[in-house]
């Protein structure tokens, strides 16, 4: 595509430069430009890309995108804005593929990873070629990738989504971030279904305030557009047991289905009953009634349930068949994941890390515990400090023995962080072991029949966060080493 077809899409730009050089790739990480990149500079937390504008031209950049003058003999585009301006470059330069694709957008604090891969399990019994990408990794049908970010940023995305098409995906579920929406990295993807899990306190050392917060996730539904297109309807999926949902309801002039459990809902669930195996309820919607009985384990599990099928009956998808996928679902990994090495007591793998969703865990494993409750939990380093004895809290009220450890302290000293933990639980019976694995080990060790031991924080992670470095560390694989050698 030539320079100036693709500058036509900007509306405030200011040019400094006479050629019309062939753009062959955009690129915003000057180590990945070649001969006819657009090299996008990029004014990040840590580093600024105009720092790089040279580079880039050593390396062949065709012509570079800035915010201020450079110093470099290619072409310059100055915009107010590079990252905003990228959302626009990258959505025409990859051919706006999310035109072709039915998007599901899904957004709140907790069940975003269970609620798009239920979604994606769904769509392929409905034989429907799927993409995802989430905070585990991206999907384009089969083939798995490492994501950096849950949301990753717009480029990234546009390039993604391309690759979908190309691949003939016909349906794509992504997690969409707080930080993302506020950051603009969704701008030009164009949403078919939007979905609302919860809210809860996360995220405030970006955010500042949990009004903030709720807004950046109400950005998801404000951008479903205002236009009544009854060829092409925009639809807000909403927990109407939330309070933020009323919030949204008034953000969004898409048509809105909504579920639910306790307030009356478009999709509800009624009769719950649970085990430590698994959890049966019966499924209303407006086109049938089912008994559905699932493989997952608590309340918050229905919630995610709730969500994906209300998404799916928004895509246009039969109940017989979100049926069948539901039932033949075994669970995300990382989700309320049973570690079984043949012991007598329950392990169970949780990414539990806010209070809120440690609370739900805690709860539902009241529900069928036989002995005492374990709880291995600890708070990450360089984040919201306001949740660290509140989560501390929840441990002491709802498990017999919490264990506060570790937990990707990445910058901060790890007893600061524990100290943090500690304040809001003054005069309660705790353990503290800095050290994860003597934490998981410890939980371990002193579990007897009956007793449920909760690992809580990291779920599918598979390292830790110290200092600089990035240290192999899997929550199951030590648990299973810890119980191998208790044998």
């Amino acid at each position: 595509m030539k320079l100036n077809e693709l500058l036509t899409y900007l509306h405030e730009k200011s040019l400094e430069f006479k050629d019309n050089p062939t753009i062959t790739s955009i690129e915003m990480d000057s180590r990945e430009v070649k001969e006819g990149s657009l090299f996008i500079c990029i004014n990040g937390y840590t580093v600024d890309g105009h720092d790089f504008a040279k580079k880039a031209e050593e390396s062949g950049a065709a012509a570079i995108l800035a915010e201020r003058q450079l110093n470099v003999e290619i072409p310059v585009i100055i915009v107010k804005d590079t990252k905003r301006a990228m959302a626009v470059l990258a959505d025409i330069f990859y051919g706006q593929p999310t035109h072709d694709l039915h998007l599901i957008g899904v957004t709140g604090t907790n069940g975003k990873t269970t609620t798009t891969h239920i979604i994606e399990k769904i769509l392929n019994e409905a034989n429907k070629k799927t993409g995802l990408i989430g905070t585990m990794y991206i999907k384009i049908a089969e083939e798995q990738r490492d994501v950096k970010n849950t949301t990753p940023e717009s480029l990234t995305l546009q390039k993604t989504f391309r690759e979908m098409r190309d691949k003939d995906v016909s349906h794509a579920v992504m997690e969409v971030s707080s930080h993302a929406l506020h950051l603009g990295r969704i701008h030009g993807c164009d949403f078919d279904v939007a979905v609302f899990t919860n809210l809860t306190q996360d995220h405030l050392d970006y955010h500042q305030t949990m009004e903030a917060y709720k807004h950046a996730k109400g950005l998801l539904f404000a951008q479903l557009g205002n236009r009544f297109d009854h060829n092409h309807v925009k639809i807000a999926v909403l927990n109407e047991d939330e309070e933020a949902s009323e919030e949204y309801k008034k953000m969004t002039s898409a048509k809105i289905i909504t579920y639910g459990i306790e307030k009356n809902a478009d999709v509800m669930a009624k009769s719950i009953k649970m085990t430590s195996k698994g959890t049966e309820f019966s499924l209303i919607t407006p086109v049938g009634t089912k008994t559905v009985t699932m493989n997952m384990v608590g309340k918050f599990s229905v919630y995610n349930v709730l969500a994906a099928v209300t998404a799916c009956l928004a895509s246009s998808i039969d109940l017989d068949t979100i049926m069948k996928a539901i039932e033949d679902m075994e669970g995300v990994r990382g989700r309320f994941e049973l570690v079984d090495g043949g012991q007598e007591f329950t392990v169970i793998v949780d990414y539990a890390h806010t209070s809120d969703s440690l609370e739900n865990v805690l709860k539902t494993i009241k529900q069928f515990a036989e002995g005492r409750i374990f709880c291995v939990v600890g708070c990450g380093g360089d984040r919201d400090k306001t949740k660290r004895p509140l989560m501390a809290k929840i441990a002491t009220t709802y498990s017999d023995q919490p264990i506060f450890t570790a937990d990707n302290p990445r910058s901060e000293d790890p007893q600061e962080i524990l100290r943090d933990m500690e304040t809001g639980v003054a005069g309660e019976q705790y353990l503290t072991i800095p050290d994860r694995k003597d934490a998981i080990f410890y939980a371990v060790k002193n579990a007897t029949k009956g007793d449920v031991i909760l690992i809580a924080g990291k779920g599918h992670e598979t390292y830790q966060l110290i200092g600089n470095e990035v240290l192999d560390f899997d929550d199951k694989a030590v648990a299973l080493e810890a119980i191998n050698q208790g044998r």
